[in-house]
């Protein structure tokens, strides 16, 4: 909602920085705007992906880049809105612009994962770019495949795409920014008291007709928050309930996480309640 007032008191178009509410597939699950809201006023780069995408940072960036210089075009304000801190870490830091991996050279690498381990493939990735082994513990099971896949698909480590890549589309010192923090019970309680509204709104409807599909459960749309778990109910292994107390789990366990995540990696954003994130962003705007 703070995001509708800004954007209808500036003139402002409201652009998708949340890697789940992309996918078609997904509105109620992921919590996209609702169609109501997008009458209200435009938004951008939600949607807009298939669930069989393997949609990246790097997609995004690029699209959303566009998107940006479309708008200062206009003279129109972008509103970035969402919750993927590395989404918004790309906006102005950049990102290594690493091509495309064939589909089944990750298959491939995936199931080596789950039959090797992510020790095994760890050790395969010291020999073939050891600067990125390095910094990746032999546990962490997504940054090894996917450096893994990077070499073997490119032929050259993921540090030096690193290098190499995309540059921020905003200067970090020209955007307003701010993390929306809420006092952790509270917190947890609007995240009860959204998955509950989701199934009443048709959750479950929802990721039966993903289900339907028969995609690779290792893709992106495939790992949204409560997806399994209402796979799993629909496949008659749990009840509803145990389905949403788990997908509620889950989904707190993220946002502390999150937290985390956002103070280490951007430790310049201020962090504010609701009303003092208002205050403060209009004051910024107001000052254009």
């Amino acid at each position: 909602m703070l995001a509708l007032r800004l954007a209808r008191r500036f003139g402002g178009v409201i652009v998708n920085a949340d890697s789940m509410q992309v996918y078609a597939d997904l509105r109620i699950l992921t919590a996209r705007p609702s169609a109501e809201e997008e009458k209200l006023v435009e938004h951008r780069l939600y949607g807009h992906v298939d669930a069989a995408v393997n949609y990246s940072t790097g997609q995004w960036l690029r699209e959303v880049a566009a998107v940006l210089e479309e708008l200062a075009r206009q003279g129109r304000l972008p509103i970035l809105v969402g919750g993927t801190g590395l989404y918004f870490k790309a906006l102005t830091s950049g990102l290594a612009a690493v091509p495309p991996i064939p589909p089944d050279l990750r298959r491939e690498v995936r199931r080596r994962l789950a039959q090797e381990g992510a020790a095994a493939l760890h050790a395969e990735l010291a020999r073939l770019d050891p600067a990125t082994a390095r910094r990746v513990t032999d546990r962490d099971r997504a940054r090894i495949s996917r450096a893994l896949e990077v070499v073997l698909a490119t032929g050259r480590p993921l540090s030096d795409w690193h290098r190499d890549g995309l540059p921020p589309p905003i200067a970090a010192d020209r955007a307003a920014k701010v993390f929306i923090a809420c006092e952790r019970r509270e917190l947890v309680a609007r995240i009860e008291r959204r998955f509950a509204a989701m199934l009443a709104a048709g959750a479950l409807e929802e990721v039966r007709r993903l289900a339907a599909r028969g995609l690779d459960p290792s893709l992106p749309a495939m790992k949204a928050h409560g997806v399994a778990w209402l796979v799993r109910h629909l496949h008659g292994e749990l009840t509803l309930a145990e389905a949403a107390a788990g997908a509620v789990r889950d989904t707190r366990r993220y946002a502390k996480r999150q937290h985390t995540w956002f103070r280490h990696q951007l430790p310049d954003w201020p962090w504010h309640g609701a009303p003092e994130a208002e205050k403060m962003l209009v004051n910024r705007l107001a000052e254009r």
